[in-house]
């Protein structure tokens, strides 16, 4: 996996990015590549968050506090650098 940094002074790019990654749900990340594949002209189509709607059974299923134990490991979860993501 390559890195790529990409630097602007449009504020309308940065707006739109951030409009089109809230849309869809997604991270600015996966709105960017998306632009970019799209823009290179391959893009089939449209990237997914790969959960849609199968975690919907466990909306309001959990106490208060076994929500809070879930959001304190994944919390812990995401604070993890993923090396190789940074190779």
């Amino acid at each position: 996996m390559t890195q790529l940094t990409i630097r602007s002074r449009s504020r309308d790019l940065d707006s739109r990015l951030r409009e089109l990654a809230n849309k869809r749900g997604w991270s600015l990340n996966q709105a960017a590549n998306y632009l970019l594949h799209k823009g290179a002209g391959l893009a089939d189509e449209t990237p997914t968050t790969g959960v849609g709607d199968r975690l919907d059974a466990f909306i309001g299923c959990w106490s208060e506090a076994e929500a809070e134990a879930l959001d304190r490991r994944v919390a812990d979860a995401c604070e993890q650098v993923e090396e190789d993501l940074w190779k």
